[in-house]
C-alpha cells in the first residue's frame, strides 16, 4: 500500500493530486485531492477520500453510494500525486457521467466494442455493412474465427511481428463481434480479467 511519508504535501499545500482510474476499464474517472487526513481514511476504510479546497474532507460516495473501493494507490516518480486505482460503484462525476471527462471510452478496444453494440442495435439490413453480416451469419462469424486465429498463429510461426500484430487485431475484433452477437461484451472479458488478477 501507499507508503505516506514518501508524499510531498509540501508542493500542493498539505494537497496532492489524485488521479482515479477505473481498475478494470482503465477509464480516468476523475481528479480531485488528498491531504494526508484524506489518504489515511482512505487507506483505513478501503474507500476513497478527497480533500477539496472549498468544502474540505469528503468520502466520495457517501451520499449517492457511488463509492470508490480502492484497488491499489501508487505515488508518481516526484511524490506529489497519487494514482488510485478504484472499483467505482456507480457515475464518478457530480453531473452522472462516468467520469468527469466525457464519455469516451479508454481505448481503442473500448471504441471498437462500442461500434460492435452499435452496429448490433441497428435494425437488420440497415446500411449491410461487415460487421451486421458477421452479426447475421453464425457460420461466417465461426469461420473467421478460425481463419484469422490460424493465420496469426502462422505470422507468429513465420517470426513476422507487423503481420503476427495485424492478425492480432483481425482476430480481437472478429472475437468482440461473436462474442457480441452471443450477447457478450468487453466489459464482460474486462471484469473476468480482472477477477484473475487478484
Amino acid at each position: 500500500m501507499l507508503d505516506l511519508d514518501r508524499l510531498d504535501f509540501t508542493k500542493g499545500g498539505g494537497l496532492v493530486t489524485v488521479v482515479a482510474q477505473d481498475a478494470v476499464t482503465g477509464a480516468v474517472l476523475m481528479v480531485a485531492h488528498a491531504d494526508r487526513e484524506a489518504l489515511e481514511r482512505t487507506i483505513a476504510s478501503g474507500e476513497m477520500h478527497y480533500r477539496s479546497r472549498s468544502r474540505g474532507s469528503w468520502h466520495k460516495g457517501a451520499t449517492s453510494g457511488h463509492v470508490q473501493r480502492v484497488v491499489s494507490l501508487a505515488a508518481d516518480c516526484d511524490a506529489d500525486a497519487v494514482l488510485a486505482r478504484v472499483r467505482p460503484a456507480g457515475p464518478s462525476c457530480h453531473t452522472g457521467s462516468t467520469t468527469c471527462f466525457g464519455a469516451g471510452d479508454a481505448d481503442a478496444l473500448g471504441t471498437l466494442d462500442a461500434t460492435i453494440a452499435r452496429r448490433a442495435a441497428e435494425p437488420p439490413g440497415a446500411g449491410a455493412g461487415y460487421t451486421q453480416r458477421l452479426l447475421g451469419d453464425r457460420n461466417l462469424r465461426l469461420k473467421k474465427i478460425g481463419e484469422e486465429a490460424s493465420e496469426l498463429v502462422t505470422a507468429c510461426a513465420d517470426g513476422d511481428v507487423a503481420r503476427a500484430t495485424e492478425e492480432a487485431a483481425d482476430l480481437l475484433y472478429h472475437a468482440l463481434v461473436a462474442l457480441r452477437a452471443v450477447g457478450g461484451s468487453l466489459d464482460g472479458v474486462r471484469a473476468v480479467l480482472d477477477a484473475r488478477a487478484r
